[in-house]
């Protein structure tokens, strides 16, 4: 059986928002779209086999008990990006935010102890949420979607996903500050074009990864791999 690469999480991997199948941040990194991202010819990941786990709306909890319960064969790659739909969930209520962020690490836990059980010590790349209102605390103008707590809120994650990384000696994708810029800075996020004419924004959707946010995806991906030194040379 050829070795695999596996996603697990939520929609900053999935395919939905950014143009439909083998355009998400998981398949490019998996099989690059040479029309698309003629720079990234040649870099993917041919000669695994991928598993894309990752569901649209997934919370921690889903990742855990849902799609990793499914990977029962050792992985040879593993990317997760989880804990942005646990704080969505808690929007706009920052104390009820702060639970959530308490069970993203409870349940992350499991997630990152049963990965590394399961296969050893193979690259686990966790992925930190970014932040559509780019540390605004709002997006658009509408009171509706104003939050002055969530900037530090989603920073708080990211701390605690980055500890919790350490803990299984797994890999840090800080896409989170990649993306600072592309979101409430550049445009309008609520726009619903998977493949706009401004490549530098890279939401649809206010919270989506549009086909060239799924490629900065990947590309925050590649390189944390790259500098962890994988695949090893041969």
């Amino acid at each position: 059986m050829a070795p695999t690469y596996v996603s697990l999480g939520d929609s900053m991997s999935i395919d939905d928002y950014a143009g439909g199948p083998g355009r998400g941040a998981a398949s490019l990194l998996n099989r690059n779209r040479d029309d698309d991202f003629p720079d990234w010819a040649g870099r993917d990941l041919r000669g695994l086999t991928a598993r894309h786990l990752a569901r649209d709306g997934a919370t921690t909890s889903d990742v855990l008990y849902s799609q990793l319960p499914t990977v029962d064969e050792p992985p040879a790659l593993v990317t997760i990006s989880m804990g942005g739909n646990d704080l969505l969930i808690a929007f706009g209520n920052t104390a009820a935010a702060e639970v959530a962020i308490h069970t993203v690490v409870a349940l992350g836990h499991g997630v990152l102890g049963r990965l590394r059980q399961l296969a050893g010590a193979v690259p686990i790349v966790v992925t930190t949420v970014y932040d559509p209102s780019d540390g605004l605390g709002v997006i658009g103008d509408s009171d509706s979607l104003s939050w002055p707590d969530g900037p530090a809120l989603i920073q708080m994650l990211n701390d605690e996903l980055a500890k919790l990384a350490g803990t299984y000696d797994a890999l840090v994708a800080d896409v989170y500050s990649h993306f600072l810029g592309h979101g409430q800075r550049q445009g309008d996020v609520a726009q619903l074009d998977a493949r706009p004419t401004d490549r530098d924004m890279w939401y649809c959707g206010l919270i989506e990864p549009n086909a060239w946010g799924a490629h900065q995806i990947r590309t925050v991906w590649w390189q944390t791999l790259h500098d962890a030194g994988w695949p090893p040379a041969a």
